[in-house]
């Protein structure tokens, strides 16, 4: 029937009715058979495409796909960090007289970050399923288990930690600690894959596998490369022609990667100055996550008490008996305190948390105003002789960097990253190249200065104030942990930046 003939039909049925007392149900009525019948461009099967006139989704046209409308969804554990503009680096001064990490204004695009640190409970999820899915591999296992080795000390009596803190129900809701920036990685890349996984479940396209080890293991990337097979749903995707297929990245059916925030993300949502702005003024100063410059609450119900987990002074890791004022000898649970303007909990103080950059001190060189970011490595999917992608053993697709696409080493243009004995620093022709040593020259030496050393930041349940400031940073081994540094994964927003 043609779409105006429709149209003039329904008003006319419309202007018989009592208009007033089912004007709202009416209009309700008419803006959902109209827009099924794409009167106005929207819809499914009934919309056209603008560049040819050609249906969507339309058998007769060769299943043009399209999908409209789309929104993503945040996954499980993520609030949503509507993106901005703020100042990045130090607020106060440089007391530990680093020169890192000065002043700039920058960028952030919108994403979603975990509400909380990943706690014990969460990381136990991943040991798990891990040693059921690869229950003799004992070097897979011990590769992400948590060292809980971290908490001993030689004159503290710190045994108990060792064997419960990691593993006792009393200390589930705990932040994980112990783990490394590469096992904080591998949490990410498995938590994709499940999240994924049970989004395809859900919506009835596969389902549970578990018998699943092997190479016969999902993950996203097989999955959509269709190498992994599983078992279709009852509720599989279909064509117009009645068809079914697997779904592709284009049917926005799931989500982006989990992955650690960049430095940047981090510390823009350890702000969260979403609450202190007026229009496009900032109307308070921001020292920490909360108003003000003050770390004790001046509401009455909760006056004098902390608002985050430190030590306050020497020997003083939670105040006085029957008045403990935070609670926490060590961590405390991670929905400890009052969350931030953009509902994140514990982004000072507690465990510090690791984030994705490499470490470099900042230099005039660390210009990009828009998501700044040092790490990146380009990568691409390694295909044997006939062009077929190649698996490990574990089922995921092997990478391979792209050369010239390491972009971890890049100019510094600081003289104090010179760690060559001997070499002098001309101008910014010398690239990161000499700031350590890769190769055998008598009398060179190497710092902690390399692409394998990575940024903390938040301070924790054992830092002074100071470092409780986001705009604080720190550095450590990617192949090392602590009994007070975790982590909190975060994910792309894709589309418009408002979240809406």
């Amino acid at each position: 029937m043609n779409k105006l003939v429709i149209f003039v039909s329904m008003r006319k049925f419309i202007q018989t009715m009592n208009f007033k007392r089912l004007k709202p149900f009416v209009f309700i009525a008419l803006a959902a058979f109209v827009s099924g019948c794409g009167l106005f461009g929207k819809g499914g099967r009934g919309e056209s495409s603008r560049t040819t006139g050609w249906e969507y989704n339309a058998e007769e046209t060769g299943n043009i796909p399209n999908v409209s409308g789309y929104e993503q969804e945040a996954g499980p554990g993520l609030v949503f960090v509507q993106g901005g503009t703020f100042t990045m680096g130090r607020v106060e001064q440089d007391v530990m007289y680093r020169n890192d990490n000065y002043p700039r204004r920058v960028t952030v695009a919108s994403f979603y970050m975990d509400e909380t640190e990943v706690s014990n409970q969460d990381y136990r999820e991943f040991t798990h399923w891990t040693s059921r899915v690869y229950p003799g591999d004992v070097a897979k296992i011990k590769a992400i288990t948590p060292d809980s080795t971290v908490w001993r000390k030689k004159l503290a009596y710190n045994e108990p930690y060792v064997n419960n803190y990691f593993r006792h129900p009393a200390y589930s809701e705990y932040p994980v600690v112990g783990v490394t920036w590469e096992q904080a990685e591998a949490y990410c890349a498995w938590r994709t894959d499940r999240v994924n996984e049970q989004i395809l479940v859900d919506k009835g396209i596969i389902t549970h596998d578990n018998t699943q080890a092997g190479e016969n293991v999902y993950t996203t990337d097989t999955y959509l490369a269709g190498i992994y097979q599983g078992t279709e749903g009852d509720d599989p995707v279909e064509n117009p022609d009645g068809t079914t297929r697997r779904p592709k990245w284009e049917d926005g059916i799931m989500l982006p990667n989990y992955r650690l925030p960049t430095e940047a993300e981090w510390e823009y949502a350890a702000y969260g100055l979403i609450g202190n702005t007026d229009g496009e003024l900032l109307t308070d100063r921001k020292l920490y996550p909360w108003n003000g410059a003050y770390l004790r609450d001046d509401k009455k119900k909760d006056k004098g008490q902390m608002k985050a987990n430190f030590v306050r002074g020497r020997g003083d890791m939670m105040g006085m008996a029957g008045a403990l004022n935070d609670n926490a000898d060590i961590a405390a649970p991670v929905f400890s305190y009052e969350p931030n303007d953009y509902n994140l909990y514990c982004m000072s103080g507690n465990v510090n948390e690791w984030v994705a950059d490499v470490y470099r001190p900042m230099s005039l060189n660390d210009v990009e105003e828009f998501n700044p970011f040092r790490g990146n490595v380009i990568t691409e999917y390694r295909r044997d002789q006939n062009g077929q992608l190649m698996r490990n053993q574990y089922g995921e697709l092997v990478k391979d960097t792209i050369a010239g696409m390491d972009y971890r080493n890049t100019l510094d243009g600081d003289p104090n990253s010179q760690v060559v004995e001997g070499d002098t620093w001309i101008g910014n022709e010398k690239e990161t190249d000499g700031m350590y040593i890769q190769d055998d020259r008598p009398g060179a030496f190497s710092s902690l200065i390399d692409d394998e050393v990575r940024v903390y930041k938040g301070g924790s349940w054992q830092d002074r104030p100071y470092w409780l400031v986001p705009g604080t940073r720190r550095y450590l081994e990617q192949t090392k942990g602590q009994n007070d540094l975790g982590f909190r994964c975060a994910m792309t927003r894709v589309g418009s930046p408002e979240g809406f």
